[in-house]
Order: C-alpha cells, then sequence, then structure tokens
C-alpha cells in the first residue's frame, strides 16, 4: 500500500502539468479510492488472486488495459509480475519505460556497517523518472496538496464531535523489525492521553491487530480504534482531518502525507536514506534507531531482514523522544 500510495503525489503533479494526459493506474481494487480526486486518473483492478493470477491471468489483464486505448506504459513497480505485463504490452507495440529501483545502490547501503550513509533519490522522483522517460517531464515541487476530505456521517458518528485535536498512531508494521514494541506504544499513548487535550485514533488491520487495538483503546480515555469499522475511504477521511500521524516505516504514514498532515515516523532496521520517507516530510520527523549500538542499520531496503540481536535496535527511541516530537508537532 504505501509503494501506491506514493505514487499519487507523482500523478497529481503529472496530470496537473500535462492536463490533457490519461491516467490508467493498474493495482488492486481496493486502493482505487486513493486515485478518486485525481483528474483523467482512472484505475483497471487487478484481481491477482482471481481472473488475473498466474501467467494466463497477467495475459487476460493485458488484453483488458489495451482494450482501454492506453498508448504508453509506465512501470512503476519492477517486480515480476509487472514485468511480464509489460512485456505483454510491448509486444502489442507499446513504448514502455521503468523504474530504476538502484538495487545495487541500497544493497551498499545495507552493507555500511556503520558507515556513513549517503541519501539516495526518494521513491517518488524515481516514480517521476519514469514518466520523463516517456516524454513527460515533472517538477514534484509544484505540488499542491488537496483541501482536507469532508467527513461522511457513518465516520462522523464513529469518532464523535471535537474541538481537541486529532493524532493518528499507527502502531504495526510488515515485518517485526520495524514496528515499535507494542509496550512501548502503550507508554507514548498513555503519557499523550494524559492531559485530555487530544482526541488519539489508532489504526491497523487483520484480526490480531484489531484485537490489540480494541484492548488498548478501552483501558484509556479518548482513544478510539478505528481499525475494521470503517471503509478505506471513511479512513482516508479521518485521515486527512488528523493534526499529526505517528507511524513506522510502514503504509498509513504515507497515508497522512498526502493531504500534508505532519508525520512522525520510527524506523527501526530500516533507514529513510534508502527513498522511502514519507512524501514532502522534514527529516527530523524521522526518529531513527542508534546505529552506534546497531551498526548494521539499515539490514535490509523493506526491514525483512534482521540480524540476530537487532529485533531490539528501534527500542533505542524511547517513548520520552517520541512524545516530545509528537507533541512538538502538535503545537
Amino acid at each position: 500500500m504505501g509503494d501506491v500510495a506514493m505514487l499519487v503525489p507523482v500523478l497529481r503533479v503529472l496530470t496537473a502539468t500535462y492536463p490533457k494526459l490519461k491516467i490508467t493506474v493498474v493495482t488492486k481494487g481496493f486502493l482505487s479510492p486513493l486515485f478518486e480526486d485525481l483528474k483523467n486518473v482512472r484505475v483497471l483492478p487487478a484481481d491477482l488472486k482471481g481472473s488475473h493470477k498466474g501467467f494466463l491471468g497477467l495475459f487476460q489483464l493485458a488484453k483488458e488495459a489495451k482494450r482501454l486505448d492506453i498508448t504508453l506504459v509506465a512501470d512503476t513497480h519492477n517486480v515480476l509480475r509487472s514485468k511480464i505485463l509489460r512485456a505483454f504490452l510491448w509486444l502489442r507495440g507499446l513504448k514502455i519505460a521503468t523504474i530504476d529501483k538502484a538495487r545495487s545502490d541500497k544493497k551498499k547501503l545495507t552493507q555500511a556497517e556503520g558507515g556513513k550513509l549517503e541519501t539516495l533519490k526518494s521513491t517518488h522522483q524515481r516514480y517521476a523518472d519514469v514518466f520523463a522517460a516517456l516524454g513527460f517531464a515533472i517538477d514534484l515541487t509544484k505540488h499542491k496538496f488537496p483541501a482536507r476530505k469532508v467527513l461522511s456521517a457513518n465516520t462522523q458518528k464513529l469518532i464523535g464531535k471535537s474541538s481537541k485535536k486529532y493524532i493518528g498512531v499507527a502502531p504495526f508494521a510488515a515485518h517485526k523489525g520495524k514496528a515499535y514494541p507494542f509496550h512501548l506504544i502503550k507508554q507514548v499513548i498513555n503519557q499523550v492521553s494524559n492531559s485530555g487535550d487530544f482526541e488519539i485514533f489508532l489504526f491497523g488491520g487483520g484480526p490480531t491487530e484489531i484485537t490489540q487495538l480494541d484492548n488498548l483503546a478501552g483501558s484509556l480515555q479518548g482513544i478510539t480504534n478505528i481499525a475494521g469499522k470503517l471503509t478505506f475511504t471513511q479512513e482516508l477521511e479521518l485521515i486527512s482531518n488528523l493534526d499529526v500521524m505517528l507511524a513506522m516505516d510502514s503504509g498509513n504514514g504515507h497515508l497522512a502525507a498526502l493531504y500534508d498532515i505532519p508525520v512522525l515516523t520510527i524506523w527501526g532496521v530500516t533507514h529513510p536514506a534508502l527513498g522511502f520517507a514519507p512524501f514532502n516530510q522534514k527529516a527530523n520527523n524521522q526518529l531513527l534507531a542508534d546505529r552506534i549500538k546497531y551498526p548494521l542499520v539499515p539490514t535490509s531496503v523493506y526491514g525483512n531482514k534482521c540480524p540476530d540481536g537487532y529485533q531490539g535496535a528501534i527500542e533505542t527511541i524511547t517513548p520520552s523522544l517520541v512524545v516530545e516530537k509528537l507533541l512538538a508537532l502538535l503545537q
């Protein structure tokens, strides 16, 4: 989801720069709400577990794409499925451009072993470079954020009405090395909620996460777990109305950044130097693990490789520091 979310500000600039350009985004259908506010952008849902599963399914997806009269293909993902899909479309005579993921450069950073980390090009700029290769150069500094979304009746019913500032907290990540331990996130939330000055909304997904968040929300005042209770469209409504989002190196941080919400991110065994920081966020909004104690950080690009003993790297970011930074962003 984070990869897809990072495409949105790039498409905002692309469609504003070239208003006659028509874009078809091939992605999972449930992510369609991300693109609803973009002019001349439509979604072709990829049913990767159904009609578009496997080699033959991707061939069917290519035929569906071709019927939409597309003339150019921008592969901003460059994984096995997208390689197969773009090959089918290339065989049909379409011009192709593919993202340079700089895998060798990223590998060097994951092998720095305590050495200096050179900040690589952002993923957002790498996406922009794909469109430039197709003849549509853009300047991401020209990006304009949309207005906050209007809360629907269902969203309003769940969160209630309050004059307090809204804090979003997304404590989970795809890999353990990127997730702040739950007992520490509880300390952060407890310290912030004690003031009574804020409404805190918990974000997550999946039965286990929802149960954990329900238990946390039930133990403290001013906290609402919205995981599993809102549609994705409604979650985006709420996110766009937050005053700050606390997230890991994960999708929810990227979602909040789409609406110019200050995002405080906690980084464990990954690192923003690899190019995955949320869009247009200040560098000091990113809290990093101690590389003196844990010199192998970043241990991998996506956090899926965590050497023995490195599970605690993220714990070098203390709850008191998180609270301090969070409150500073709220002022």
